[in-house]
Formats: C-alpha cells, sequence, structure tokens
C-alpha cells in the first residue's frame, strides 16, 4: 500500500472538504450574519444568503450520492474527488451548478442539476444501486426539514395580520417582526428544497427518481428507458413551462412547504427580496 493511499484507488485526502466547499460554508454565514444584522443593501445580504445556502445543498446532494456509491463498492468516486464536497468536479459543472443557480434566481424553483459519475460495475445488487440515487433527494428532504425547525418550534416569531387593505403583513410580540429579511431568506431557502425535492424524486428518466426505479426495470424496459434518459431534463423543463403543469407542481410544493412549517407567505416575500434588481 503507497503511503499516500488509504486502499487501493483512494487518496489520502479523499473525505478532506475542499477549498472552494469550505468558501461556500463561509459565504453561508457571512451573508447571514449580514442579513440578520441588516448590514449594507439588505436585499442584495438576502441574494447571497439563498444563493450561497443552494449551492451548500447542491454540493451536499451530490455529495451523499458519492459516499453512498463508495461504501457500495465504487471506490473510484474517491480518484474524482466527488467527496471532497467540490461542485467544481461534477461531471457537468455548468449542469450541476450554473442552470440550478439559473433556475433559482429567475423562477424561484430548485431544479436538479448533473450529478456525480458512478461506475455501476462494481456495484452489486439492484437495491444499492437504488440507495445512490435515493441519497441525493433524502439530502434535500432533510436539509428542508431543517431549515422550517425554526418556523415549527416557534424561534421565527412569525404572525400574519391584516393590514385593513387586503394585505399581509408580519406581526411578532411587539407588533413587529425582527430580523424579518433573514427569516425570509430562510422560508425561500427552504421552500427551494421542497421543490428540489419534489422534483428529484419524480420518475423522469436520467434524473434520481427515474434512476431510484431503473434497477427494477425489466431489461426491455431499461432498454427505452435509456433511449430517454438523455432528455429527461429536457422534458421536465418542457412540463413546467406549460402554465397549468407549473400551477399543479407549485401548488403542491407550497402544500409540501406548510406541512413542514414555512409559511408561503414569507417564502415568496424572501423571493422578491432575492431579487435585488426588480
Amino acid at each position: 500500500m503507497s503511503d499516500r493511499r488509504l486502499s487501493v484507488g483512494v487518496p489520502r485526502n479523499a473525505f478532506v472538504p475542499s477549498p472552494v466547499f469550505v468558501g461556500v460554508l463561509a459565504l453561508v454565514v457571512v451573508s447571514g450574519y449580514l442579513t440578520w444584522n441588516g448590514i449594507g443593501n439588505v436585499r442584495v445580504d438576502v441574494f447571497l444568503m439563498v444563493i450561497s445556502i443552494w449551492i451548500l445543498s447542491l454540493c451536499l446532494h451530490e455529495y451523499a450520492h458519492a459516499v453512498v456509491a463508495f461504501f457500495s463498492g465504487d471506490l473510484g468516486v474517491a480518484d474524482r474527488g466527488y467527496l471532497r464536497l467540490n461542485p467544481l468536479k461534477y461531471t457537468h459543472p455548468l449542469l450541476s451548478v450554473g442552470l440550478p443557480v439559473i433556475a433559482v434566481i429567475l423562477g424561484g424553483i430548485g431544479l436538479p442539476g448533473g450529478a456525480v459519475w458512478v461506475d455501476h460495475q462494481h456495484i452489486p445488487g439492484r437495491l444499492r444501486h437504488s440507495l445512490i440515487s435515493a441519497a441525493g433527494p433524502a439530502t434535500n428532504v432533510v436539509f428542508a426539514l431543517l431549515l422550517a425547525a425554526p418556523f415549527v418550534v416557534g424561534v421565527a416569531d412569525v404572525q400574519l395580520a391584516d393590514n385593513g387593505l387586503g394585505q399581509a403583513i408580519f406581526m411578532g410580540e411587539t407588533g413587529s417582526v425582527e430580523h424579518l429579511e433573514f427569516w425570509a431568506a430562510l422560508a425561500l431557502s427552504a421552500f427551494l428544497q421542497v421543490t428540489a425535492s419534489v422534483l428529484n424524486f419524480l420518475p423522469v428518466p436520467g434524473l434520481d427518481g427515474g434512476n431510484l426505479i431503473h434497477p427494477w426495470l425489466s431489461p426491455q424496459w431499461q432498454r427505452g428507458y435509456n433511449l430517454m434518459a438523455p432528455y429527461g431534463f429536457i422534458l421536465l423543463f418542457a412540463l413546467l413551462w406549460q402554465p397549468r403543469i407549473n400551477g399543479w407542481f407549485f401548488a403542491a410544493v407550497y402544500w409540501v412547504a406548510e406541512v413542514i412549517g414555512v409559511p408561503r407567505i414569507l417564502s415568496q416575500v424572501g423571493f422578491e427580496l432575492m431579487r435585488f434588481w426588480s
């Protein structure tokens, strides 16, 4: 065994977080501090907070795929740098990070991106293949619950009232909500995780939901699936472009978000604040 390797094909620093991930994490902390205290242009602060949390979740999503693949038998994910939480190491950085960030900025939707490349030949058993696919969306679910926790336990003192003009205002024990921009950014971040969870679990060829059921399909259905897989993301995007389907989707996502405790109006306020250029 080489002194630079933990085992064959596994670099010694395979699980050490990359400087890129540390930078993303630092941006989450700094932007959260700025938003909490209202320093500078608070709408820019909200933008940085929401986008940095979203990129952080993308890193964790792909890391979950990679770490489950590693312990399922594909040691090559370590050599490819997937275990260091570096989004620049993904198969398609533009699809994995760039496009999802653009979708958040323009539409407030957590689109799934590209993925880490897993060598399935080294992984035995259909269940393990499904677990690898499910690991990413499961991370989004856990992240959504964590972000929603302050609203559930009452740490965020946010209540809705009507100002008499049919408009919603936010009230707290003192008649106003402290750190409203921070809580709005957090609510939007939780909402984005819900959208990502729902989309990633849809059985669309090429996406995590489709890959989850792929090992259990008959050979004939697998061949058809493999033909459709390269176009799954385009198909999903085209469907969401349809106004009626888009309305159904967002209605479902808002319902799920409210079930876990995320105030719908607060996430909408977060989206408006984030778009500081509008």
